[in-house]
């Protein structure tokens, strides 16, 4: 996008207030679809959106929507996440990914750890009762979910609830007009990294986060499943999403393409992986993204056992 169009953009978002209205703009680069606050779900409370001009990470400043999130969804339920006895069937625990795949945390799943990860040293239940151990007070969960988790907590099935983070809140800031860049941004990998570590957001005000450090849960023997939804729990971050499995508010596309489910922290669409016909998108560039007349530019998530959403931000991003 040229300077010249760059202004083009930002004055006509702003003069028009960036109303639904006005959500398709077009420039050197094809349709621009702005983001549409009102798909959000904001009934309850649990999102509220407001108006804030921001600075971008190209060096502009745009109008961007200012979301702050409990992260509690009202579309579908939280939880379960460990099962509580060896005998449990899938319904009473959540889901692992492994290798790619996705696996019920049951209580054959939790028996069967030490041959899952051919060593010895798994056992997370009693071999007397069957019961499973995992966490069950917010202290042991503040203490098993930390990544310098000592022998203490060796075998636990890691399982914060939400009653545990009902205070926390997170802000997002998203440009109105996304605007594609040159070259795709990439997601930080930790403390101190350039980008940003978060994804993007689902219509239901729950983040689409950065992949769970699983290898470092597993190297304390620990397990901390998602729920059904790709989601799980912990203290600072509150409830958020590793994988799109289609619990959460999708919006259906007349089409046939793959139905939305949020945005990106660029502004760009997140859409399913697949069509509505169950077919991959084959012409996706290095973000995992591509363009139609239609949508504009926009993502498909990776598979639900991928551990990962999108690759990178094709987008400027609100500091």
């Amino acid at each position: 996008m040229t300077y010249k169009n760059l202004l083009l953009v930002v004055l006509v978002c702003t003069l028009a207030s960036c109303s639904k209205d006005d959500t398709t703009l077009t420039t050197n680069n094809g349709i621009v679809i702005n983001v549409d606050a009102t798909q959000f779900l904001t009934a309850s409370g649990n999102v509220t959106i407001t108006t804030e001009t921001r600075t971008l990470s190209n060096g502009t400043s745009a109008p961007c929507y200012k979301i702050v999130t409990k992260s509690t969804p009202t579309d579908h339920t939280q939880g379960p996440w460990c099962p509580t006895n060896i005998t449990d069937d899938a319904t009473k625990g959540g889901i692992w990914i492994e290798g790619g795949n996705v696996y019920d945390v049951d209580g054959a799943f939790v028996k069967n750890l030490a041959t899952f990860y051919k060593d010895n040293t798994w056992k997370m239940y009693n071999t007397t009762t069957g019961v499973i151990t995992k966490t069950s007070t917010y202290a042991e969960c503040q203490a098993a979910a930390n990544p310098n988790v000592g022998a203490a907590y060796k075998n636990y099935c890691v399982e914060c609830l939400p009653s545990y983070v009902s205070s926390v809140t997170k802000t997002i800031y998203i440009p109105i007009t996304p605007i594609k860049l040159n070259s795709p941004v990439s997601f930080g990998a930790g403390p101190g990294a350039s980008g940003p570590t978060i994804r993007g957001i689902a219509f239901n005000g729950v983040v689409f986060d950065a992949p769970a450090p699983t290898s470092i849960i597993l190297a304390a023997y620990t397990l901390a499943p998602f729920d059904d939804a790709g989601g799980h729990i912990n203290i600072g971050a509150g409830y958020h999403y590793h994988a799109a499995t289609g619990k959460s508010t999708k919006l259906s596309q007349s089409d046939g393409h793959a139905a939305m489910i949020g945005y990106a922290l660029d502004g760009f669409g997140i859409y399913e992986r697949l069509s509505a016909a169950g077919t991959e998108y084959t012409d996706l560039d290095a973000s995992r993204g591509h363009y139609d007349a239609t949508r504009g530019y926009h993502y498909h998530v990776d598979k639900a056992g991928s551990n990962n959403f999108i690759n990178s931000l094709a987008g400027a991003y609100a500091l």
